[in-house]
């Protein structure tokens, strides 16, 4: 009788030395939410500070009402999450707007869009700002609103909406002025530092991978994207290189347009700014390079990459391998931090030398900002406040300018 067919593939293996015959690559897992998150439906109050959950299909417009107090700054932000190897365009997303009760605009509406065919975790906010001039100052009821956007690809389906919901008191004491006269070139000590070893990237916010000042060796499949958090004091700059390695080309095809991403994130999931290559199978580098973080930039930042270092604490490093990726791809992840450059509550001199900041603690202002912030994975901050750290600076081509996410 022959051996059951579990037997017969371990026998098998065990006759070819222990290697199994390859088969279909696994789907990367999908986005893993907040472990503390509420489910919330179209229509629903947010009661305060923290992490919410839905689901939203494309030509859909969920509505959520809050309560806004007249002394505090807010950040509202929405990470679109589709389930890997789902089929996105290039102009999928979600439209994210502030309103009052009586429906005035709070400010222009903010786009997060896929800006490519690989289903990837992509986030950003609006908010609400105390200062003279400003729409929506006044205490009360307001409503954010969520809309589904793009174009049909067959089926439509629901995608995960991560709310994060995060208020801000005001300014830290020994907040200093905006930063003036940094360096965007990237310090001798990036990729000449200790090697760490391996770091294997989260599914998003809530699971990404800690790392520190060195070189991070990771992988990433077709069609994933992987998460690290490196935590920037005030007046840090962060700069991030993601170096990879040699791989199988495209079949068929010369090069796959964006088909390598490096992209940042602040802590309160605003975009920073992105980096893309295209795929060939050879070695390619993506470089960002941050202005100094400091309270005053989302006052005073000239333009939306600088407004969004606005905050001290865990930046996102997002890292991101096209579908039609043929193989899997080896990569280091090169970290390195600066002092910024005059002012900012943080480092001296022009950004453009070697030196380091030095371990800084937590700034009050922001531990509050992390622990009412969004959820478990933020409120790791405290913890991670303490290493100096570094990465990226501007948006993606096609991205609003600064006004389009601020009153």
């Amino acid at each position: 009788m022959p051996p059951p067919p579990l037997l017969a593939a371990l026998l098998a293996t065990a006759l070819l030395g222990g290697t199994a015959a390859p088969g279909p690559a696994a789907e990367p897992p999908g986005y893993r939410t907040a472990p503390d998150a509420r489910p919330v439906r179209s229509g629903a109050v947010l009661p305060g500070p923290g992490t919410y959950t839905d689901a939203l299909a494309r030509g859909e417009t969920h509505t959520y009402r809050l309560r806004l107090d007249g002394t505090s700054d807010v950040f509202l932000s929405a990470v679109l999450a589709p389930e890997p190897g789902d089929r996105v365009d290039v102009v999928d997303g979600l439209s994210l707007a502030l309103r009052s009760a009586s429906g005035a605009a709070c400010g222009p509406p903010n786009d997060i869009r896929f800006y490519g065919d690989t289903a990837r975790p992509v986030a950003d906010y609006v908010s609400r700002r105390i200062g003279p001039g400003r729409p929506c100052q006044e205490p009360g009821e307001y409503v954010l609103v969520v809309e589904g956007v793009g174009r049909s690809l067959g089926a439509v389906r629901r995608r995960t909406v991560e709310l994060g919901y995060v208020a801000d008191t005001g300014a830290p004491d020994g907040a200093g002025p905006a930063p003036t006269g940094w360096s965007t070139a990237p310090p001798a000590a990036l990729g000449t530092g200790p090697a760490r070893g391996t770091a294997r990237g989260g599914t998003g916010f809530n699971d990404a991978a800690p790392v520190a000042d060195g070189t991070w060796r990771d992988e990433l499949r077709p069609g994933e994207s992987r998460f690290y958090r490196v935590p920037v004091a005030w007046g840090q700059q962060l700069f991030a290189r993601a170096r990879f390695a040699g791989g199988t080309p495209p079949p068929g095809r010369s090069a796959l347009p964006d088909g390598l991403r490096l992209a940042l994130y602040n802590p309160a999931r605003g975009a920073v700014e992105e980096r893309k290559a295209l795929y060939t199978g050879a070695p390619a580098e993506l470089l960002l390079a941050t202005a100094p973080a400091a309270y005053a930039q989302r006052n005073e930042g000239a333009t939306e990459a600088v407004s969004a270092m606005r905050f001290a604490g865990a930046y996102y490093v997002q890292l991101t391998l096209d579908r039609r990726a043929p193989a899997p791809l080896a990569l280091d992840l090169d970290l390195a931090h600066l002092p910024g450059g005059a002012g900012g509550g943080g480092g001296g001199g022009d950004g453009g030398g070697g030196g380091s900041a030095g371990p800084a603690a937590p700034d009050p202002a922001l531990r509050a900002l992390g622990f009412a912030g969004i959820g478990t994975g933020t409120v790791l901050l405290a913890g991670l406040g303490v290493w100096p750290f570094v990465m990226g600076r501007r948006r993606p081509a096609g991205r609003h300018a600064a006004a389009s996410r601020e009153s």
